[in-house]
């Protein structure tokens, strides 16, 4: 990062609840250091119900889901949290309900040092002109600096300066679904402390500073929705979303083979692939037919006809993720680094596809940040709940709420102004 970060004490506790289209998940972690590394110590995670493309559409069946979840986490944290229980969760927001817009600040130095408050005045005065009803801020994430026209400026603070200029990646939320998940959190007796697109946490988990810096767009394939997020210079620059993922999959090999979700989930899972190869047309795999009991008529198919069904939707996504790139001018910005994650791209051959679709290189991401965690919940699907640790430990300075409670007024007239807005 460009510069020093609002760190969380060491011992400080923690948590992240991950409400996703397949999977609810909760991990609670301490920080152990001051340098804000975190140890997990209690894990929850459930099939979802209740959600569709991130969406809740039941919420009773997702309250449900959440309580158990994170009963399941606290149990596990039972010596550490030594019978409190949990408070507040640090929650993701599904792509589908958030959108990334640029905008640029101008603020009067007038000569004198750039303080971390002139900074936050920026950072606010961004946040007053992106005010509307209908959306919620998510994130105000400074992204680059100029000090009386100079360019490149990693941190300006301590600079003596007569104007600063900030360009700054907002991201807003649809406020009526974030309070529908917000009503579902708190009916289980919790209080969201901050919100996190979810794209953005899978990438501050599985990606490395390098990447981070020099330039990379991070997939995140899940269940509902495949969410995407673009890094350059330290920061996130760029989010988006398209509605389409595993579940997507699931249905097209339930509709091509005559099959039950539930078959064509097994069958998705155990010989499913990204794309064919040359032994795949000998390799016969067994097909229950919908509505027949399992002593029925043995239906046998080649396994290259099941990835045929696979193949042309994960190049769809891809396909559509290459064209939202290509829309918002990012496609040549952001260098030739792509990490996948998320649980769908653990299928064999994804990254093979995904670079022939995309054109650049490559890799399969999962947390890489995290101590204390069993392997069962390590993986790619894992992603998204582990950078909301990271997120709610590094991150405060770019909290929205924490921006405007920390950016004290320029001048007495703005003072006056803040003390009649607070008293009247």
């Amino acid at each position: 990062m460009s510069y020093k970060k609002t760190i969380r004490p060491k011992g400080t506790l923690l948590a992240a609840l991950d409400v996703g289209s397949c999977k609810t998940s909760c991990f609670i972690g301490r920080i152990i250091d001051d340098n804000g590394t975190f140890e997990v110590v209690g894990v929850g995670h459930r099939p979802s119900k209740g959600i569709k493309n991130g969406t809740v559409i039941d919420m009773d069946a997702a309250e449900a889901i959440i309580r158990q979840t994170v009963h399941a986490a606290e149990n596990m944290a039972a010596d550490v949290m030594k019978g409190y229980p949990l408070r507040d969760v640090v929650v993701n927001v599904s792509g589908m309900h958030a959108r990334s817009f640029g905008h640029s600040v101008d603020v009067n130095i007038g000569g004198h040092e750039v303080t971390d408050n002139d900074v936050r005045r920026a950072l606010a005065k961004a946040q007053e002109r992106e005010a509307k009803e209908n959306f919620e801020l998510l994130h105000t994430i400074p992204t680059f600096y100029r000090i009386d026209g100079q360019d490149g400026i990693l941190d300006p603070r301590g600079m003596m300066a007569e104007n600063m200029q900030v360009d700054i990646n907002l991201v807003t939320g649809d406020a009526v679904a974030l309070r529908n998940m917000a009503s579902c959190i708190e009916r289980s007796h919790l209080d969201v402390s901050a919100l996190c697109v979810g794209a953005y946490a899978s990438g501050l988990s599985s990606l490395v500073d390098d990447e981070i810096n020099l330039g990379c767009t991070v997939i995140d394939i899940g269940g509902g929705v495949t969410s995407f997020a673009v890094f350059h210079s330290g920061f996130m620059i760029y989010c988006d979303s398209i509605p389409l993922g595993g579940k997507n999959i699931t249905s097209d090999i339930a509709k091509g083979l005559t099959t039950s979700l539930e078959h064509a989930e097994r069958l998705k899972i155990l010989y499913g692939s990204a794309m064919a190869s040359q032994s795949d047309d000998g390799d016969l795999i067994e097909v229950p037919r919908l509505g027949e009991d399992e002593r029925g008529e043995p239906n046998h198919i080649p396994r290259s006809f099941l990835i045929g069904i696979i193949q042309p939707r994960i190049e769809e996504i891809l396909e559509m993720v290459r064209a939202r790139l290509v829309d918002c001018g990012l496609e040549n910005v952001v260098g030739r680094r792509i990490v996948l994650t998320g649980g769908t791209s653990q299928m064999s051959g994804m990254r093979d596809l995904a670079q022939h679709v995309l054109d650049k290189q490559v890799r399969l991401g999962k947390p890489i940040r995290l101590t204390g965690v069993p392997d069962a919940v390590s993986g790619p699907s894992f992603s998204t709940v582990a950078g909301l640790l990271t997120y709610a430990a590094e991150h405060v300075d770019e909290m929205p709420a924490e921006i405007m409670a920390r950016a004290a007024p320029e001048s007495i007239v703005d003072r006056a102004k803040l003390w009649l807005k607070e008293n009247w």
